[in-house]
């Protein structure tokens, strides 16, 4: 299933929003318009049959904020407690864009451990199954309050792909602030190619990834890659879009 395949025929999708698209980098403020578009997009998909399941980051960048934690890196204590507020905000504020579409959103935390660990792994899935079931829309996000290990060297695109083999996707969407796989950083290297379709994760490939850009988020192609090949693995296809428009 190549990209224009995935959106038309997938059945289950799941969308993996990161923070830089969610938060307003310099006020931590939720940017509610572009949060009311995008689930105009996700209702629209619900409409035509399909299963959506939301993987959202923003909880510590929306937090620190809130607790005046204006440092540009935080300990790990301030980053947990900076998810604790935050994610109440985020919370809200999906199921506040979604009630313009009459549909219900469930929060569900978790930390790679529930998806890894058999028993957990089942229980998760189980719930995540019973939501769609009944006409919910689960907006899962890292439970960064408690996994420490994960707040360290955790990222959403992981968790996304995670998520999306536990349910059995067809389709894994990681919207970010690049439209794609380039052979270098497009915002540095004007002579950097696009690849629209990519077979198989290759060395080649892999060493195309750069560094994150700096900001909250705590991906960028590395991590984006490494979904992909959690994603390929499970027999679910994935796109890098543009989230910004």
């Amino acid at each position: 299933m190549n990209a224009v395949e995935g959106l038309s025929t997938a059945r289950r999708i799941v969308v993996k929003i990161g923070s830089i698209l969610l938060a307003d980098e310099s006020t931590g403020d939720i940017r509610s318009v572009w949060l009311d578009a995008l689930c105009a997009d996700l209702a629209a998909l619900r409409k035509q049959g399909a299963d959506v399941v939301v993987v959202s980051s923003g909880a510590i960048a929306v937090g620190r904020h809130r607790l005046g934690l204006a440092r540009a890196t935080l300990r790990l204590e301030e980053k947990q407690a900076a998810a604790a507020a935050g994610q109440i905000r985020l919370a809200h504020a999906w199921e506040e864009a979604l009630a313009h579409f009459e549909t219900t959103v469930a929060q569900v935390l978790l930390t790679f451990a529930d998806t890894e660990e058999r028993r957990r792994h089942l229980n998760a899935r189980s719930t995540i199954e019973t939501l769609l079931r009944l006409g919910a829309i689960p907006v899962i996000n890292e439970n960064d309050t408690v996994a420490t290990e994960e707040i360290r060297f955790g990222d959403n695109d992981r968790l996304a792909a995670r998520v999306a083999q536990m349910i059995s996707a067809d389709l894994l969407v990681l919207l970010s602030d690049i439209d794609g796989l380039y052979s270098a950083d497009p915002r540095r290297d004007e002579k950097a190619r696009f690849f629209a379709d990519v077979a198989d994760i290759t060395p080649e490939i892999e060493a195309m990834a750069g560094k994150a850009a700096p900001g909250y988020s705590s991906g960028g192609m590395i991590t984006k890659l490494e979904a992909a090949k959690i994603a390929q693995a499970s027999g679910c296809a994935m796109i890098i879009a543009d989230g910004k428009p």
